[in-house]
């Protein structure tokens, strides 16, 4: 039996993400040069670089069994591909924008302008949805400077930071969606068993980046109150300590709010209050 494909872009920022959350899964792979192939190391998967908007078009056609790509990019292309894994990062926005001075300040205002955009399909129905007849530009480059260089009035584009619009004196009028990069899989594949194999992998690492691991001491007459504001995963770890009126408690925290705990913990008494990065984890 053929090992299991994996394509995943073969350059720029969305590479570098799958690059990384692989390599932190334990798949480790070397790129030889600008070689299209890659073997992982101890397990039967090949991976092959691709174009990131390729991606959806040919695992839909089999000729990769997973791929990392954005979900912008598979709502392009149409296909039907299984979302096996949200992956939590590459997350951006799909925006219209137009000029900072302009005075449109309606999507139905743009009716009859040009507009300028590497996802004509998503901005087609978007249009349309909105009742405005616009004057589609396909680019599959830059649009940012389209507008300073009179091909287009508006254009959809992703937004992650906001700086380039800036740069360019573009304000957002609409944002249309959404978007990070996922793990998709060809409906048919038959290398399940691996398939399942790698989803859980890269799962560990996903879940792992959102939380941390926070240790503090707490005297055991507040163990009741700081559990209400660490209640772990399914529920602490506490360990007796040599004075026994404090404990030591080991939890599980999102590490968005993993400031906001550590001061409510302080205020109650807990003290030794040290956050450690999880690399990966399986719950």
């Amino acid at each position: 039996m053929t090992n299991l494909r994996i394509g995943i872009p073969s350059k720029g920022r969305l590479s570098e993400l799958a690059t990384e959350i692989m390599h932190q899964a334990g798949l480790s792979f070397r790129r030889q040069d600008r070689s299209l192939f890659a073997r992982v190391a101890d397990l039967p998967v090949d991976i092959t670089f691709l174009r990131p908007d390729d991606i959806p078009v040919l695992c839909a056609e089999g000729a990769i069994d997973m791929g990392i790509t954005g979900s912008d990019l598979v709502l392009e292309a149409n296909v039907d591909v299984a979302t096996r894994l949200e992956l939590g990062v590459g997350r951006c926005r799909l925006a219209v924008c137009v000029p900072d001075d302009a005075k449109i300040t309606t999507i139905e205002g743009l009716d009859g302008c040009r507009v300028a955009t590497s996802f004509p399909r998503i901005t087609a129905g978007y249009f349309q949805q909105h009742n405005a007849k616009v004057h589609l530009v396909p680019l599959t480059g830059s649009v940012e400077v389209m507008i300073a260089l009179g091909v287009a009035d508006a254009i959809v584009d992703l937004v992650e930071t906001g700086s380039t619009l800036a740069a360019n004196r573009l304000a957002i009028l609409d944002e249309i969606g959404r978007y990070e990069t996922l793990l998709i899989q060809n409906r048919a594949c038959r290398h399940n068993g691996p398939a399942d194999r790698i989803v859980r992998r890269l799962e560990g690492v996903v879940i792992a980046r959102a939380y941390s691991l926070l240790e503090y001491n707490i005297p055991r007459a507040k163990l009741a109150e700081v559990e209400k504001i660490t209640p772990g995963f399914r529920s602490p770890t506490i360990n007796p300590l040599e004075d026994s009126e404090w404990c030591a408690v080991r939890v599980m925290v999102k590490r968005k709010e993993v400031i906001d705990v550590m001061e409510k913990l302080e205020a109650l008494g807990a003290s030794a209050i040290l956050e450690t990065q999880i690399n990966n984890c399986r719950l």
